[in-house]
């Protein structure tokens, strides 16, 4: 079967754009195929930074012949209905027309329109225009003469040439031809823009790839990614050095090159009283670097540094490396002002006594000062929710009411509040936002703050996602949730709650960084306590629910022992685990069917309106199997209440299942529903002291199987 090979190839492509747009290409190609009737056995796509490629295996070569029949009017149908019909079909006449009848409706015209089959190539030459005419760049743009007129084509970057070739592997392949703005579709590439610029002729996928090997060109994304990393650790180790390893950077470079090619270079050694993370961040952010460390300090760094060159230089890139340590050293040269600046007084001091003075500010210590200017400034926290100042207020008040229920004093955590968002002013964060926190933890230590308070303006931010590491230390913790419960408070409280996939305030995420901080910690947090509402408790739920589901929790048991009111995350949590620990047991089981069965016959009757005693008359017992039913219940619910009380919610699950062999027994010997009306009635009532007993732990109707 024929094969499909499409290059797209342009100027180049930003690295952030180059995966999904190779992705988007896949997905247009391989579904016009399959709408135009052809199937394919498989598709790969490639890129680099100057080219998209498709390598479609398997393509029928030809779409089906297809014989479609239209239902029409009936014949005795107006003319212009008839008439209508015959244009619609296409068709001349009714003599074009079938008649068919039906029993109840009479005669009725039908078309059968026959639509032959048409040669892939033909189909491909069809779509491929408007593929390309309306891909979904995030930006795009026009350029050259043809720039001006009307309907210009619009592509990220110039578009060089475009390759189509169509056949199969014992065939010499046909180019596929069309023609999008001035360009022609053929089957000649290009290879490295500097080693090797002219033009290639390929015929299939397999000689593409090998002549754009031998002309200097990777074309798999991920061997580049892999070249990069292993030429770099080569390299490091050679020199005595290791490299930090950065996946997202090594995705980065892997977007800018198209023939790697792995250097070294070199920076002052003075450079390195900087922060690592300064240091580090300075080099990715502007010269896409790879950093390096000693091999036997880990914590360390050197001030040498990895280059990932897009061409073999004749002078083995000493050039390349010179320049390049020419602007990491004028960057860090920045950096390093930033990082002294920070440490100095500010030059307006004198304006932020009543800043400090609200706060109880030390204007003696730098990070104390950029706070004091945190809050002097007025900077918007939210139109709606005021400044950064007024925030760490509602934050502190919050911090003091956490403390004690995580088991510290509130002094403890107020220094860390109050010094949480101090960095945000400082020059090295407004460099690198990304810092935040860090920068924070850095100045607290060198103006003598304790580690525990140090490592909460840090950690305070944490955990940011579902594997980011969850802050443990009492201190960090307090001011983490504080963060957190005041962004969710505040903007429910002024109703921006998160729509649909739309999230701007990352509140989600925040909800998920209070769970985390719960529930890996082990703490009880009565939500409701700390300015949660209903609404706010039902996204926590929600939150909830989507973590214990990735942990393997069963949705069901979830729902079955949630309430709209349980704001202890932390004992929802255990409940589930006791009930999941009791249906892996045959007795929970067995337990089940005979809740279940019990409530599926209360629901009947109830429905029926059937009388039911208030209580269990011991009297009206006269069955062995409901009296021991009834003694099992009594003992079951006081056993079950005092667990429960102590919240030993295991052994509340372990005193109902108790229950299964009485309830087992019971819908053996017994007849629920006996003739006489007071006996029938006080069994139905035995039958809700069954469904009441497990509903202190669980509600059974919830679960399934």
């Amino acid at each position: 079967m024929p094969d499909l090979l499409l290059e797209l190839r342009s100027e180049e492509i930003p690295a952030r754009m180059q995966k999904r747009a190779a992705g988007d290409l896949k997905k247009l190609v391989t579904d016009g195929l399959v709408d135009a009737g052809l199937t394919y056995e498989a598709a790969r796509e490639y890129w680099t930074p100057r080219r998209l490629t498709l390598d479609v295996r398997g393509v029928t070569a030809r779409s089906a012949d297809i014989s479609e029949e239209r239902k029409g009017p009936r014949t005795d149908a107006p003319e212009k209905a008839i008439a209508g019909f015959l244009r619609g079909a296409g068709l001349q006449s009714v003599d074009d027309a079938q008649v068919k009848s039906d029993p109840k409706k009479g005669d009725f015209y039908v078309a059968v329109i026959e639509k032959p089959g048409r040669p892939a190539e033909d189909i491909i030459a069809e779509m491929m225009p408007a593929i390309i005419r309306n891909f979904p760049w995030p930006k795009s743009m026009r350029w050259g003469e043809a720039s001006a007129k009307p309907g210009a084509l619009r592509w990220v970057r110039p578009l060089q040439s475009v390759l189509c070739t169509f056949g199969p592997e014992t065939e010499e392949p046909v180019v596929v031809k069309f023609e999008i703005g001035d360009l022609e579709s053929g089957n000649v590439t290009y290879g490295h823009r500097f080693h090797a610029p002219g033009p290639i002729t390929v015929r299939r996928f397999d000689d593409y790839a090998e002549q754009l090997e031998k002309a200097k060109v990777v074309l798999d994304a991920d061997r580049r990614r892999e070249i990069i990393l292993s030429d770099a650790r080569n390299l490091a180790f050679a020199q005595g050095f290791e490299l930090v390893e950065d996946d997202a950077l090594a995705d980065e470079v892997s977007g800018l090159v198209e023939w790697p090619v792995i250097l070294m270079g070199e920076f002052e050694d003075d450079f390195l009283s900087i922060p690592s993370e300064v240091v580090r961040l300075t080099i990715k952010e502007n010269q896409k670097c790879f950093v390096l460390r000693p091999q036997d300090r880990p914590d360390e760094l050197t001030n040498r540094f990895i280059i990932t060159a897009n061409i073999e230089a004749s002078d083995g890139g000493t050039e390349i490396a010179y320049g390049n340590g020419k602007v990491v050293r004028a960057r860090l040269a920045d950096a390093l002002h930033f990082w002294k600046t920070d440490q100095a007084d500010l030059p307006d001091l004198q304006t932020l006594s009543e800043s400090a003075a609200k706060f109880g500010l030390d204007l003696a210590k730098p990070l104390d000062q950029r706070m004091a200017k945190l809050d002097a400034l007025n900077v918007t926290f939210h139109a709606k929710l005021g400044t950064q100042g007024q925030r760490i207020m509602r934050i502190r008040s919050l911090a003091g009411k956490l403390a004690p229920v995580i088991g510290i004093a509130p002094e403890a955590a107020d220094r860390a509040v109050l010094l949480a968002k101090a960095d945000l002013t400082t020059e090295a964060v407004g460099e690198f936002p990304e810092l935040q926190g860090t920068m924070g933890r850095k100045y607290a230590l060198l103006q003598g703050e304790t580690a525990e308070v140090a490592a909460a303006i840090e950690e305070h931010y944490k955990p940011q996602g579902p594997s980011d590491d969850v802050p443990s230390d009492p201190v960090s913790i307090v001011v983490a949730l504080a963060d957190k419960l005041d962004t969710l408070t505040g903007f429910w409280s002024i109703d921006e709650k998160p729509t649909g996939s739309k999230d701007p305030y990352a509140l989600r995420r925040a909800a998920l960084g209070v769970i985390r901080l719960v529930l890996e910690n082990d703490i009880r947090l009565p939500l409701s306590k700390f300015g949660v509402n209903n609404d706010l408790l039902s996204f926590f739920h929600d939150r909830l629910k989507v973590y214990l589901r990735d942990k393997g929790a069963r949705h069901d048991l979830i729902d079955a022992v949630i309430s709209p009111d349980a704001d202890d995350l932390l004992m929802v949590c255990k409940r589930v685990e006791a009930l999941a620990e009791l249906l892996d047991s045959d007795d929970g089981r067995n337990l089940l069917a005979g809740t279940k069965r019990a409530a599926n016959i209360l629901a009947a009757e109830e429905k029926k309106e059937t009388r039911i005693a208030e209580t269990v008359d011991a009297a009206l017992l006269t069955e062995a199997a409901e009296k021991s039913l009834s003694e099992a219940i009594s003992e079951a619910e006081a056993s079950a209440a005092s667990a429960v009380g102590n919240e030993d919610f295991a052994a509340a699950m372990r005193a109902l299942g108790a229950l299964r062999q009485p309830v087992d027994r019971f819908f053996d010997d017994v007849l629920v529903n006996a003739e006489d009306d007071a006996v029938r009635a006080n069994r139905l009532a035995l039958l809700r002291r069954i469904r009441a007993a497990t509903e202190t732990v669980a509600d059974f109707s919830r679960i399934t199987g």
